[in-house]
């Protein structure tokens, strides 16, 4: 893997308070980067550096907050200042459940393309953007296929959540602004599975919420939906690596750690390796006709139907070759989110 100096270059981080981006300060700030990360309030800074302490920063020098919104304008352009790459980790958040799938879609699409003129405007090098499987492989149902980054989710697709067309809407975008534009920056696009692994805080990411319902006996009985998974330090690694590497410009990575495991595949295994906290895990599984008839009445159901049926029979193998990306196991993966949930006491040992 060719890679371009570092030089105390400047990095922008967007989203800077979420699971994912703090995971990349923390990391640019170790490989000896400058940092500026972007949050919608800088009420949130002692928030940020807590979470930062528990990862083990303790000089904090080399790091500034912004305060900007994905959803506006202000503020973008001093973000990008003197800035030469940017990790667009930030998604829009939604107080409450969008009525229309358009709610979701359109600030997705607009904060994406927000973040990518700024970037032109101010001269930055490299723009590498999160955006996640669900703009791969929601169209690609046949298990015999193995999904690569030439595959994309057809937006169209019958059944698909608004938050996975948004963000293939939103990759769409990005890809044809820079198309568009002789002098924007470069782009290269992360596609995260199932995000697990190590916590800074006692904040729950949605793998750490699923992941927290088995152990504590919430989830009443296991669908039979099956995961592909990889470590969010991992994650981060190849969006750097994506970042530095000059092989890496126009380019899109799968990032998953190799392989599936279903969650009743999950629920198993957490019992013979984490006995101490995995007494409540349900013993039963819940059907695919099942899970339907209970989204006629739940919306917890409800929300689990799209996942029923996908094919995460995917492949790693260009970001290993491009970018010399080695990963963690999917189990490495697991046993340090129950390794979180424990220390800031969001399970007990039984």
């Amino acid at each position: 893997m060719e890679t371009q100096n570092n030089n105390n270059e400047l990095v922008l981080v967007t989203g800077g308070s979420g699971f994912v981006a703090l995971h990349a300060i923390r990391q640019l700030l170790d490989e000896g980067y400058q940092v500026r990360a972007t949050v919608r309030s800088l009420k949130r800074k002692d928030e940020i550096v807590t979470s930062l302490k528990n990862a083990g920063i303790s000089e904090f020098e080399n790091l500034q907050l912004v305060e900007t919104d994905l959803s506006a304008d202000a503020g973008w352009n001093e973000a990008m200042k003197n800035v030469d790459h940017v990790l667009h980790i930030a998604s829009p958040i939604f107080l409450r459940l969008p009525k229309t799938e358009e709610e979701m879609i359109r600030p997705a699409v607009d904060g994406t393309l927000r973040v990518l003129k700024a970037a032109r405007d101010a001269g930055v090098k490299r723009v590498v953007m999160t955006s996640n499987f669900g703009a791969v492989g929601y169209s690609h149902r046949d298990p015999s296929i193995l999904i690569t980054e030439e595959i994309w989710t057809d937006p169209n697709e019958k059944g698909l959540s608004a938050y996975n067309k948004s963000k293939v809407l939103a990759e769409s975008a990005a890809w044809d602004f820079i198309r568009k534009e002789s002098n924007g920056p470069e782009l290269t696009v992360i596609n995260p599975v199932a995000i697990l692994g190590p916590s800074f805080s006692e904040k729950l990411s949605s793998g750490f919420e699923l992941l927290k319902n088995i152990l504590d006996g919430s989830m009443k009985a296991i669908p039979n939906i099956e995961l592909a998974i990889v470590d969010v330090r991992d994650l981060v690694d190849l969006h750097i690596r994506a970042m530095k590497s000059i092989e890496a410009k126009g380019e899109r990575f799968l990032a998953l750690s190799g392989g599936t495991m279903t969650l009743p595949e999950i629920a198993e295994f957490l019992k013979k390796n984490r006995p101490e906290v995995s007494a409540k895990i349900s013993g039963k599984v819940l059907a695919d006709w099942q899970v339907r008839l209970a989204a006629l009445f739940s919306k917890k159901a409800k929300a689990i139907v799209p996942l029923i049926g996908i094919n995460r029979k995917a492949s790693n193998e260009k970001a290993k070759k491009i970018l010399g990306w080695q990963p963690r196991t999917k189990e490495d993966a697991i046993l340090a989110t129950v390794d979180s949930l424990l220390k800031f006491k969001q399970i007990k040992t039984s």
